[in-house]
């Protein structure tokens, strides 16, 4: 009597490991093929900075050296070159992610332009603040190597960038829905700066990340609150569910808007921003307009955005009817709905009919034969 052959359970485990690995890269590969050049461009720039990171000369030349920075070796062209560059392979996988969730969320909404503008304000912006921050802690420490020492590299700051645009855009989107609470959008930063600093303790990144993304996340807000130009000619984001409380839980929001209050009195001072302006415009009377600037035109495009993706994932989960298969042997009866209402319809009308003849009639000691009484109108 034949038996079969069993395979050893090493084979099995290699084969089942392989397939799900040729899924993942085949589903890789088609997220990225529907990407627009941008991102695409900004993956293989990850790509390249990660391989050039091997050479520690090439990776001393590229990424930004606080003490390189200042005067008097004004190492400027790091500014530019230090975001793609990353020394730990999980950070690059990271970052690659993330870019593609910016051209799957954040890049149909802006544009390609604008994101290209959002990702060189917020990496400039963060690698100039936390080379001041380095040369402030060197001020109180006095030690050298944080100046010289220090490797400031990689998109810490554009991810934080991520995490506020998402809130913006869905700020009450469910992530987790659990016993213990809901995770939203508007958790998503502050929990993700915590988590920063955590894995910094751990030692899975560098010193500089937990800075550089905390420096993401204030300046990509602060762009995204006053300074982003929207295609009606406005600037900023002046809704109430972006201001900079809304991302602190609500039992610390006064204490927090008190702080922001005072910050954005020092933009005001310094004319790096202006104050909300309202502009009320009364037509009529019993009419009175009132117009935020950041609040028109795209807030509704994004409101609109969320309900169509609302309806598509609602169209999605609808379930067809299935096709009775041709090897059935039982027969298909026509439907009779259709026929049986027009029936009934019929039906109906004819005892309307009935109803409305005797409504009219004339009764017998009523009418007197040769009188031209009217009929009741229906009034």
């Amino acid at each position: 009597m034949a038996t079969g052959t069993k395979s050893p359970p090493g084979k099995v485990n290699m084969s089942s490991s392989s397939s799900s690995l040729s899924f993942l890269s085949s589903q890789l590969f088609s997220v990225v093929g529907n990407c627009s050049v941008v991102v695409k461009t900004l993956c293989g720039a990850v790509c390249v900075g990660y391989l050039l990171s091997f050479s520690s000369t090439v990776a001393g030349v590229l990424t930004i050296v606080p003490g390189n920075l200042l005067p008097p070796n004004f190492w400027v062209w790091t500014l530019a070159t230090h975001g793609p560059i990353e020394t730990h392979w999980w950070m690059a996988m990271v970052d690659v992610l993330v870019l593609l969730l910016y051209g799957k969320l954040v890049e149909p909404l802006w544009g390609a332009q604008q994101m290209v503008v959002f990702y060189a304000v917020v990496n400039l912006c963060v690698a100039a603040l936390t080379t001041v921050t380095y040369l402030f802690l060197y001020l109180l420490v006095g030690n050298t190597d944080l100046l010289f020492n220090t490797h400031i590299n990689g998109l810490a700051g554009y991810l934080a960038g991520f995490s506020v645009a998402v809130k913006q855009t869905m700020p009450d989107h469910i992530i987790i829905n659990s016993s213990f609470g809901k995770l939203r959008n508007r958790h998503i930063p502050l929990l993700m700066v915590a988590i920063a600093f955590l894995v910094r303790v751990v030692g899975v990144v560098d010193p500089p990340f937990p800075i550089m993304f905390t420096w993401g996340f204030v300046v990509s807000w602060v762009y995204l609150r006053f300074y982003q130009k929207h295609s009606n000619g406005t600037k900023g984001d002046a809704a109430d569910t972006f201001a900079f409380p809304s991302f602190f839980p609500k039992a610390l929001q006064p204490f927090i808007a008190i702080f922001g209050n005072s910050f954005f009195s020092v933009l005001v001072t310094l004319r790096l921003c202006r104050k909300t302006q309202r502009k009320f415009e009364a037509n009529s009377p019993p009419v009175i307009v009132v117009n935020l600037p950041g609040t028109e035109a795209h807030d509704a495009e994004r409101r609109r955005q969320l309900a169509l993706k609302a309806l598509n994932d609602r169209l999605t989960k609808t379930v067809s009817p299935a096709w009775p298969s041709m090897d059935d042997d039982t027969k298909l009866l026509p439907d009779t709905s259709s026929t049986q209402t027009v029936e009934s319809t019929v039906t109906d009308k004819a005892i309307v009919d009935d109803l409305e003849k005797q409504m009219y009639k004339p009764t017998e000691g009523h009418l007197s034969e040769g009188t031209n009484r009217p009929l009741p109108s229906d009034s």
